[in-house]
């Protein structure tokens, strides 16, 4: 029996993150249970809304933004607010 094709979109905030999406993908692809196959599109991206601006998707589409919260100084809380702002934008 084929499998369906599912598509989920991510923009990330390094290579880390792309790491696990590509190690996540190849674990549900491997599993002969899983019921579809699916492809973790992601790209290396701070802001979110840029991200969504260089698709070509037409229609409702959902993007998941994942980056951490470095620290509590100064930079990294407005870097993280940031995002959360462009995140909303987007």
């Amino acid at each position: 029996m084929r499998k369906e094709n599912r598509t989920y979109y991510f923009s990330v905030e390094g290579e880390t993150e792309q790491w696990y999406l590509e190690w996540l993908q190849r674990m549900i692809n491997e599993e002969p249970n899983a019921k579809y196959t699916v492809k973790l599109d992601s790209k290396i991206q701070k802001d979110p809304l840029s991200r969504v601006k260089r698709m070509t998707i037409v229609g409702k589409t959902e993007i998941t933004h994942i980056f951490d919260y470095e620290s509590d100084e100064e930079i990294h809380v407005k870097q993280f607010k940031t995002a959360l702002e462009r995140m909303k934008d987007a």
